[in-house]
């Protein structure tokens, strides 16, 4: 059994998972910068629409970034 294209497959596999997590943690940080640098009425809302998230993601987001925020 010649297995080295399923590893060639496997591995780039996980660089795919790897990057898709890298991308996730960005866009959540930069979400999180963008609603922390203004109160104006519908930023959430304009986020969710940007990001394609719900606004009770976006909402979940902001919690868990400010108690991280508080702990740290």
């Amino acid at each position: 059994m010649d297995t080295a294209k399923l590893e060639l497959a496997a591995q780039r596999y996980r660089d795919a998972e790897e990057a898709l997590e890298a991308a996730r943690s960005n866009l959540q940080a930069e979400a999180v910068a963008a609603l922390r640098q203004t109160d104006e009425r519908g930023s959430q809302a304009q986020v969710a629409r940007i990001t394609g998230w719900t606004r009770e993601y976006v909402r979940k987001l902001i919690k868990k970034a400010d108690t991280e925020r508080q702990e740290g």
